[in-house]
C-alpha cells in the first residue's frame, strides 16, 4: 500500500544507476553538494517519455494547480550508461532561449534535467499497478504495463486498483531516492 504523501502527489518514477561513467553513489554525493551550494539540483536524464515541454512541464503544472507536489521517486538499478561525461554549459526551459547553467550545478552526459529540491535517501516500495500515466498519449495506462522493455521513467498519478490482485501479481519496485520537483520542473541542457 502506498504512503498517503505519495497518493496525493504527482510522481515521476525513474530508474537510476551508473550514468556518464559515474556511479550512482558518486552522483548522489555530488547532487547533495549541489543542493548545498546552489539551492537546486539539476538531475540529468534522456529519453522522450519525460520530455521537458511535452510531458514533464504540462504534468507538473497540472499537479501543482491542484495544490499538490510533484515528487521524483528513484529506483536504483545496475546500469551500463557509459556515455562521455561531457558537462552541460547551458539550459533552457523551452529549447529556444538558453542561459548559463547556474554556478554550483553540474549536469553530465544528458539532454534534459529535472529541477529538484533537496535529494533524500528514503527506502520504501511502490506498486507500479497502483500508478497510472498522468500525461500524454498513454494517459491512464497502468505503470506496470507502461514501464516495460526500454521504458525506465514516466509521469504518474496514484490510481487505486479497481480489482484487487494477488500479492504475487503485484509489480513492486524498491525506491531509494526521493526529491521534490520544482519550477520550471524540467529543462533542456547542452554543452
Amino acid at each position: 500500500m502506498m504512503d498517503d504523501t505519495l497518493k496525493h502527489a504527482g510522481l515521476i518514477f525513474m530508474k537510476v544507476g551508473l550514468h556518464a561513467q559515474e556511479s550512482i553513489e558518486d552522483i548522489i554525493k555530488r547532487k547533495q553538494r549541489e543542493y548545498e551550494e546552489a539551492g537546486s539540483i539539476f538531475w540529468g536524464y534522456g529519453g522522450s517519455t519525460c520530455h521537458p515541454v511535452t510531458m514533464v512541464q504540462p504534468f507538473a503544472k497540472a499537479i501543482q494547480a491542484q495544490g499538490q507536489d510533484v515528487l521524483i521517486v528513484m529506483q536504483k538499478m545496475n546500469s551500463k550508461h557509459a556515455a562521455p561525461p561531457e558537462v552541460a554549459k547551458e539550459y533552457s526551459d523551452d529549447g529556444v532561449d538558453w542561459k548559463p547553467i547556474p554556478k554550483g550545478i553540474e549536469v553530465r552526459g544528458s539532454r534534459f534535467a529535472l529541477v529538484l529540491d533537496e535529494l533524500r535517501l528514503d527506502e520504501f516500495e511502490v506498486d507500479l499497478g497502483e500508478l497510472a500515466v498522468g500525461v500524454g498519449p498513454s494517459r491512464g495506462k497502468r505503470g506496470d504495463k507502461y514501464l516495460i522493455n526500454q521504458a525506465d521513467k514516466g509521469c504518474f498519478v496514484y490510481s487505486e486498483r479497481e480489482i484487487p490482485v494477488a500479492p504475487e501479481e503485484r509489480v513492486i519496485k524498491s525506491i531509494g531516492l526521493v526529491a521534490r520537483v520544482k519550477s520550471p520542473f524540467a529543462v533542456f541542457v547542452r554543452n
